[in-house]
């Protein structure tokens, strides 16, 4: 497949900002992936390759990326490390990134290999070739540095700027421990690595990681690389990779509604402080929320209250004209949870517990959504129950469509046709009962069951339940909620 199908595509996005172009003004043979620009853009703006509030207009940072022949991460690492006065380690290390591992064995600490490269430790054999290669580059970054250098920080030796130069390289793979001593880490960039065996690094709650990946059949990345990291920094040169930001949303543990302002780097919470003044929008955003999340079931939902939304719904695909419109509001679960602004966080003002939820009367408030006359006419066209030739009110079920009708096979003599509701443009659907209310038949066709199938199923209940009253000819039998009819 085409290269920029699966290339990291940081390189080429700050480019095309360097020449004021967008992908889609320049014709390719494979047209740069929409997602994995986007990324890239994401990358170059937490290096700091933009104006505020831009994702192509370089700021001045960004144009100096640009004029160096390096990777945007390196480029970064290069001009920052040489602000602070860091330029030669900084110079190291982006050789060192720039390189093959250039050491055989001896952990993942890149502390190490920094050490081969600056002098200060003796490649071991096989290791002499990576070495002088690492070496002739960072002279090659030196070369291409120009501009006065920064005042050097307090103590340039100090361990703690590998890891400070590796952050400004890679601010996505600051990585936390998981649990102490522990061999998993959580990166800034939401993912999770793991050291495939015991390493000595695994003593550092915080690490920042150069090299990782992962192998076919590996479910995890597996960290390569690493450096200690000191999360002092985002209180110093690292602080622009910290933001601060309002969090209001549901505790799922305590089942309440937690506000507070998380200090944060990526995906890493290093800190966290309660708001005890709830801003209302924001608190009924998050309350809404949660009810999209979790559904309308969160909500206390009566069998009659969704048999109401069901009769609700009848009525409106009945009404509905060639453009989908209707006087009938669209009262389903989908079209619910799409307005619940409009219906629901009028109310929300004393919810702040999951149980509070179940106090809401969710009927009343979804009742006063019928405007008037619509009440009236709801109870005329779609009927709870159904009056039948025995006397009986016949609770109908909603839950299908059309609407079911369970009744017992006497209490319908002397009925002739199928019943109907909504102004007679809708019929039911019979469930025909025995007299202990078993399923007999299931028919919209009530004057053909009588014709054609009437008399058999008549054999078979006079046989079970001989007691009852079966008539020849049920058209003229009177109906009866009883074993027979008063009077026989």
């Amino acid at each position: 497949s085409a290269e920029i199908l699966q290339a990291d595509l940081a390189g080429l996005a700050l480019q095309l900002a360097r020449w004021g172009v967008t992908p889609e003004q320049l014709r390719w043979l494979d047209q740069p992936p929409t997602a994995a620009f986007t990324q890239a853009q994401d990358l170059l703006a937490r290096l700091n390759a933009f104006k505020p509030g831009s994702r192509d207009n370089l700021s001045e940072h960004g144009l100096a990326m640009a004029e160096l022949p390096a990777h945007p991460r390196i480029a970064h690492l290069l001009l920052r490390g040489q602000a602070l006065g860091l330029a030669q380690m900084a110079c190291d290390v982006a050789a060192l990134l720039g390189e093959r591992d250039i050491q055989r064995g001896g952990g993942a600490d890149l502390h190490s290999r920094l050490a081969l490269v600056s002098g200060e430790s003796r490649a071991a054999r096989g290791s002499h070739g990576g070495v002088q290669r690492a070496r002739q580059l960072a002279r090659q970054y030196r070369g291409l540095l120009r501009g006065k250098p920064g005042a050097p920080v307090v103590d340039p030796d100090h361990p703690r700027w590998l890891g400070a130069l590796l952050a400004l390289a890679y601010p996505d793979r600051v990585a936390q421990q998981r649990r102490e001593g522990g061999a998993e880490y959580r990166l800034a960039n939401g993912r999770a690595a793991l050291f495939a065996e015991v390493d000595a690094l695994m003593k550092c709650p915080w690490l920042v990681i150069a090299d990782l990946g992962s192998r076919q059949g590996q479910r995890e990345e597996r960290i390569y690389l690493a450096a200690e990291f000191d999360p002092a920094l985002f209180e110093g040169v690292l602080a622009e990779q910290v933001e601060r930001v309002d969090i209001l949303d549901w505790d799922e543990r305590e089942q309440v509604l937690r506000a507070e302002r998380q200090t944060k780097v990526g995906e890493l919470v290093l800190g966290r402080e309660p708001l005890p003044n709830l801003d209302d929008d924001a608190r009924a955003k998050a309350l809404l929320g949660l009810v999209r999340r979790k559904g309308l079931n969160l909500l206390t939902w009566t069998p009659e209250l969704r048999q109401w939304q069901a009769r609700v719904a009848l009525l409106r695909q009945l009404d509905l004209d060639k453009e989908g419109q209707s006087e009938w509001p669209d009262l389903g679960d989908e079209a619910l949870l799409a307005t619940l602004e409009d219906w629901l966080q009028p109310y929300l003002g004393k919810v702040s517990r999951l149980s509070h939820f179940a106090a809401l009367d969710v009927s009343s408030i979804l009742r006063n959504l019928l405007p008037w006359p619509l009440p009236q006419r709801l109870e005329e066209w779609a009927p709870a129950h159904l009056a039948v030739p025995s006397g009986s009110n016949i609770r109908l079920d909603y839950s299908e469509n059309p609407p079911i009708l369970a009744v017992r096979l006497q209490e319908l003599f002397g009925l002739a046709d199928t019943p109907r509701i909504a102004q007679g443009r809708q019929q039911v659907k019979l469930h025909l009962l025995s007299p202990a209310r078993r399923p007999v038949q299931v028919t919209q066709d009530l004057a053909n069951f009588w014709r054609t199938t009437y008399t058999e199923v008549k054999k078979d209940l006079k046989g079970r339940y001989p007691k009852h009253y079966w008539p020849d000819d049920p058209l003229v039998a009177d109906a009866t909620a009883r074993a027979k009819p008063r009077g026989t």
